[in-house]
């Protein structure tokens, strides 16, 4: 429920529970909800009983517009696409808010409370934070975003959405001044506590623990745990890779996990030189990788320092403080050993996507497209197949820049039919975390017709 630890640090389990071969070889053929749920199982413990956990997942999944919830389609000789946008909000973060919004509300009725959710979101989280949480008496949504800096489709996911504790807010900065602000609430004690903030950004650590399931989905279905498995990953926030991570140390046979970037593209600098140091964000055609500040990447230093806290507090600090810090050749050595990282410029991921449709017909987003690329380059480069790409969004999610990249225009889901003319909802505010938190004051608890609420229209 809290996210953010009180003392501004990441959530991280205290140990890695270990799953045998024969754990792994058990799971093959189930459903994916029953998958979900033994994976995520030691994570809970005794928290929900085995029963209710397996009731949660399938009700967390019962929307999703596909049979099996992540299929995986072959492009290429030892390239893989694993389909993760077959959820309401057509991208993967609804395997992990889906089950996030059950867990809380399940919490919150238990205990007879309410909470406030806050989420930056550089376009997907937010939209499947409100389309998982709307309409719960117990809990309102506040969603702050970069205004102009998202898609139309991914704007309007968010901001058609009328239901009285969605409250959406277009920040005029960046993903990362929307992250910051999201961070200073948290660290402010007696905001946090007077109304009960919870994070449902990849800060959270259930959002990570809910996306682990799917690692091992994909890979069990390519032979594992008899043959080892590479993931090429559109990697922002780095929370979707880092599950990928959780998933090798609980004992499914990863070789390699891609970090798969655009031209934001610090954690590949950061690879190639040891230095975490963030430069300008500068728009892209996937814009939910255009971040510098990648937050979950605090969680995958802990792991390289030996779990050494005190290590992580000084690296962030220099973050602050300095605007970078280094790692040490321990470090960089012990992250080299599990990960690769490449980058794709905006000529790249538009030959990728034209280039993939020409050849196989399959149509991809530009940040699975970014991910296609970065495994095609490791296959050259001689790495071993087979590699699975995260496809992380579905291609009407961004029509024009697809259109422009493949000559072809994606064709519309049902769930998007309509949305492109209902008004929308949702107010401009300047980059300044007290703005925020006076809205929050003012709206948390109220009804939609208050004024404060209508001052959003269509732009």
């Amino acid at each position: 429920m809290a996210g953010l630890a009180h003392d501004g640090g990441l959530y991280m389990p205290e140990a890695w529970p270990q799953m045998a071969a024969a754990d792994i070889t058990s799971l093959s053929g189930s459903p994916y909800p029953q998958l979900a749920a033994s994976v995520m199982a030691p994570f809970v413990a005794d928290a929900l009983s085995s029963a209710e956990l397996s009731a949660l997942t399938q009700q967390a999944y019962a929307r999703f517009n596909h049979p099996v919830h992540a299929p995986l389609v072959q492009i290429a000789d030892n390239i893989f696409v694993l389909e993760l946008f077959h959820g309401p909000t057509l991208a993967f973060k609804d395997f992990a808010m889906q089950a996030l919004a059950l867990f809380m509300d399940r919490e919150l009725q238990a205990s007879g409370k309410r909470a406030v959710i806050i989420g930056a979101t550089s376009g997907d989280t937010g939209a499947a934070a409100i389309e998982a949480f709307k309409g719960r008496a117990a809990i309102d949504v506040f969603i702050v975003y970069p205004h102009g800096r998202v898609s139309d489709v991914q704007r309007r996911q968010m901001t058609t959405v009328a239901d009285e504790n969605v409250h959406t807010l277009a920040v005029k900065g960046t993903f990362d001044d929307c992250q910051a602000i999201v961070k200073a609430l948290f660290n402010d004690a007696d905001f946090r506590e007077r109304w009960r903030l919870s994070a449902v950004n990849s800060i959270n650590w259930a959002r990570i623990m809910a996306q682990i399931p799917y690692y091992f989905s994909a890979a069990i279905a390519l032979g594992a745990p008899h043959r080892p498995v590479s993931f090429a990953v559109p990697t922002g926030n780095f929370g979707d890779v880092f599950a990928g991570y959780a998933a090798k140390q609980m004992g499914l046979p990863i070789e390699r996990l891609l970090i798969a970037t655009n031209g934001n593209d610090i954690l590949v600098r950061t690879l190639e030189t040891g230095r975490y140091e963030p430069k300008g964000v500068a728009a892209t055609s996937s814009p939910s990788m255009d971040i510098q500040i990648s937050s979950n990447f605090e969680r995958l230093l802990f792991e390289a320092g030996d779990r050494d806290a005190a290590r992580v507090r000084a690296q962030m600090n220099a973050l602050k403080q300095e605007g970078a810090f280094s790692l040490s050749e321990r470090e960089l050595a012990a992250i080299k050993s599990t990960f690769t990282a490449r980058r794709a410029d905006e000529e790249t991921v538009a030959r990728t996507i034209r280039e993939t449709h020409a050849t196989t017909g399959y149509l991809s987003d530009p940040h699975t497209a970014v991910a296609i690329a970065g495994a095609q380059g490791e296959l050259a480069a001689g790495a071993n197949g087979p590699i699975v790409v995260l496809a992380t969004a579905h291609p009407a999610k961004f029509p024009a820049a697809v259109e422009r990249a493949a000559g072809v225009a994606p064709a519309a889901p049902e769930r998007l039919r309509g949305m492109m003319n209902a008004r929308e909802h949702f107010t401009v505010i300047s980059n300044d975390a007290a703005a925020v938190a006076s809205i929050i004051a003012a709206r948390a608890g109220a009804k939609a017709s208050s004024p404060l609420f209508s001052a959003g229209l269509a732009p």
